[in-house]
C-alpha cells in the first residue's frame, strides 16, 4: 500500500462512515491456508529483495505469479502473454558525459552541477566575470538575494533561479554560472524530480571552494569549457494478468499489487536504520496470495455469471502506476466490467477484534445488499460455528491503493484491508507475522460476495467523497487535489478534485496541470507539497494552471 512517498508525503486512509455489522463466514479449507503460506513465504523471501518495480526481484515475483496462474488454468490476458509492461519515469540524472573546466582545470562532480532544466549542449568561451556580454556565459553571485530573503518564508530560491536565468537567456547570455559567496547555506543540489521545462541555455552551480578560487577577482577573464547532458531515468514495470472466460457478457476484476519497496531506495520507507530488504509480507504479498487463491477457487467454482480478470499490479508503491496504466490500456473492454475488488494488506487480521475494513462501500447501492448480509454455517452437534468478522465500512471509492484507478473509470469498487501496523513500510514486515487463517476467512468473504452477485443485474455506479491527501506537520493546508503520480511533465496534474475543497471551489478539474501557486512554481510533487507547508487556512492565492492547450488563472482560498 502506498501511504508514503518522497519522505514527506503520507496518504491517510480515513476510515469514516464506520457503520459496522457482525459477519459470520464459512469455514475455509486447509488447502487455502497452506497455499497462502507457500505464496507469501516465497514472495516475501530475501532473494526477491523487496520486489521493487523494475528490478530482478520484481522479475522473480512475475515469474512466480505467472506460474501460479498457468497452473490454475487462467488464460494469459496481458499484452505479452501474461505480462503487461509499462514505463516508470524516475526523473532526471546528470549524464556521465557532463564536464566542466576552468582555465584547463577539470572540476569533479562535487565541484559543480547543472540544474535539471539545462539543455544538452557544449560550450567553450572566454567570459569576464564582471561583464555580461551577449553570447557569453554570465556569472551571478546569489549572496545578495539570500541575505535579502533570509527571513522571508515565502522566498523560493529555485523559482528565483529559474525565472532569472530565463531573463538572462532572453537578454543574450549563452550560459548562467551561479555561485554563493555568503555564509548562508543555500541547500542547492541537483533535484532529479524537477520536471521544469528546459531553458534555452545551461544553468550551472559552482561549489564555494571553486568559486573562492576562481571568482574572487571580478576583473578576471576565464577559459570556460563545458559539456552538459541531462537524461531521463526510466524503469520498466510489469503487471501480470490472467483470465477466466465463461463467455459471459460482464467481467469482474480482482486485483492486488505485488511490488514493494526494495531496499527503500525511493524514499518511501519508514526505516531509520541502514538500508535493508523490505520483504512486504503484508504489503502486499498477502493480497497477491489472496488473488492467486481466488483464481484457484473461482476456476473450480460453478460461478458462470461473469468472466473473471485477475491482475497483479506493479508500481503501486510509486503512485498506482500499474493500475493506472491498465485502466488507460485495458486488455478487455472496461465498459463490460461489472465491478472491481482490490486486496491490499489483508494479512494482519487481529484474532481478538476480527476487524476487517472494506472500502468503496458507497460506490454502488448493491454493496449494502451483500456486505450487510450475514453468511452462516449452521452448527450441528459436532461442529462449531465459524469465527466471525467485524466489518468496518469506508464509503470512499478512492484511497492509497489500486482500486482508485478503477473508481476513476466509474467502476464500482471494494477495497479489503486489515489495517496499518508497526511493521508498515519497514524491513520487519515478514511472513512469520501473517495471520494465515484470518486471511483465509477474508478470501471466503470475498467468495461469498462474488457468489451473491453471480446472476444479478449489472451494478449501478455512484460517486463518493474523495479520501484526502495529507502529510505530516510540514503541510498546513490542502487544495483537495488527488495528484497523478504517473505524470512526468512540467507541473502537477490533477487525477481528481475533491468536491467542496479549495481547488473544486476555484473551478479546477481533473486533468488540469498546476503550474504556479502564489509565489511558488510547481515543478515536482515535492515542490507542490512544500508549497502547501507555506500557507495557512484562510490564505488566498493565485493559481496558474493549464487546461488542454490553454493557460489559465484562478484564485484559491485555503
Amino acid at each position: 500500500m502506498r501511504i508514503s512517498t518522497l519522505g514527506i508525503i503520507i496518504i491517510l486512509l480515513t476510515l469514516t462512515g464506520c457503520s459496522s455489522s457482525r459477519k459470520i463466514v464459512k469455514t475455509t479449507d486447509p488447502q487455502t491456508t497452506d497455499n497462502l503460506r507457500a505464496h507469501i513465504q516465497y514472495l516475501a523471501d530475501d532473494k526477491l529483495e523487496g520486489r521493487r518495480t523494475g528490478t530482478n526481484g520484481e522479475d522473480l515475483a512475475v515469474d512466480y505469479i505467472m506460474a501460479q496462474f498457468k497452473a490454475i488454468g487462467l488464460l494469459p490476458k496481458g499484452t505479452e502473454y501474461y505480462p503487461q509492461y509499462f514505463i516508470v519515469n524516475d526523473g532526471k540524472k546528470i549524464s556521465e558525459t557532463t564536464s566542466f573546466s576552468i582555465n584547463g582545470n577539470v572540476l569533479t562532480n562535487k565541484d559543480f552541477f547543472p540544474f535539471p532544466f539545462s539543455p544538452d549542449m557544449s560550450l567553450e568561451a572566454l567570459p569576464s566575470i564582471a561583464i555580461q556580454e551577449a553570447g557569453m556565459p554570465w556569472f551571478f553571485d546569489i549572496k545578495e538575494i539570500l541575505e535579502e530573503n533570509k527571513t522571508n518564508p515565502h522566498f523560493d530560491l529555485h523559482d528565483y533561479i529559474r525565472t532569472n536565468s530565463k531573463k538572462a537567456s532572453d537578454r543574450g547570455a549563452s550560459a548562467i554560472i551561479l555561485y554563493n559567496s555568503s555564509t548562508i547555506d543555500d541547500k542547492l543540489v541537483f533535484n532529479p524530480k524537477d520536471r521544469s521545462e528546459n531553458l534555452a541555455v545551461p544553468v550551472i552551480y559552482i561549489a564555494k571552494p571553486i568559486a573562492d578560487k576562481y571568482f574572487t577577482d571580478k576583473t578576471a577573464t576565464l577559459n570556460v569549457k563545458m559539456r552538459i547532458g541531462i537524461s531521463g531515468i526510466n524503469r520498466r514495470g510489469k503487471n501480470v494478468i490472467g483470465y477466466i472466460d465463461n463467455g459471459a457478457a460482464r467481467t469482474v476484476i480482482l486485483g492486488a499489487h505485488f511490488d514493494h519497496l526494495g531496499y527503500g531506495e525511493d524514499g518511501n520507507s519508514r526505516n531509520t536504520q541502514e538500508p535493508a530488504i523490505h520483504n512486504g509480507a503484508d504489503d502486499n504479498a498477502s493480497g497477491t496470495a489472496a488473488l492467486i487463491e481466488l483464481g484457484r477457487k473461482l476456476k473450480a467454482s460453478g460461478l458462470k455469471g461473469h468472466n473473471y480478470l485477475f491482475i497483479a499490479f506493479s508500481g503501486e508503491e510509486l503512485g498506482l502506476y500499474g493500475s493506472k496504466y491498465f485502466t488507460e490500456n485495458a486488455t478487455i473492454n472496461l465498459k463490460d466490467v461489472d465491478y472491481m475488488i482490490n486486496m491490499d494488506m489483508v494479512g494482519r487480521l487481529n484474532d481478538s477484534s476480527k476487524v476487517l475494513t472494506i472500502g468503496g462501500y458507497g460506490t454502488s447501492p448493491a454493496w449494502s445488499t451483500v456486505i450487510n448480509k450475514e453468511y452462516f454455517e449452521k452448527p450441528n452437534d459436532t461442529k462449531k460455528t465459524a469465527p466471525s468478522l467485524i466489518i468496518r465500512i469506508d464509503s470512499s471509492g478512492t484511497g492509497p491503493s489500486d482500486h482508485t484507478s478503477f473508481y476513476r473509470k466509474d467502476i464500482p469498487v471494494l477495497f479489503y484491508f486489515t489495517g496499518l501496523h508497526s511493521d508498515y513500510h519497514k524491513p520487519s514486515d515478514d511472513a512469520d507475522k501473517i495471520n494465515y487463517a484470518g486471511e483465509a476467512l477474508i478470501i471466503q468473504h470475498i467468495m461469498n460476495v462474488i457468489g451473491s452477485l453471480d446472476m444479478q443485474p449489472k451494478l449501478a455506479f455512484t460517486k463518493t467523497r474523495e479520501s484526502q491527501t495529507s502529510t505530516n506537520a510540514r503541510m498546513n493546508v490542502t487544495m483537495g487535489i488527488m495528484p497523478d503520480y504517473t505524470y512526468s511533465g512540467n507541473g502537477l496534474r490533477a487525477d481528481g478534485v475533491s468536491e467542496g475543497k479549495p481547488a473544486h471551489k476555484a473551478g479546477l478539474k481533473a486533468g488540469d496541470i498546476i503550474l504556479h501557486v502564489g509565489d511558488y512554481a510547481i515543478s515536482s510533487m515535492e515542490s507542490y507539497m512544500q508549497m502547501l507547508g507555506k500557507y495557512k487556512k484562510g490564505d488566498k492565492v493565485k493559481v496558474k494552471y493549464k487546461r488542454g492547450n490553454d493557460t489559465l488563472e484562478t484564485m484559491v482560498e485555503f
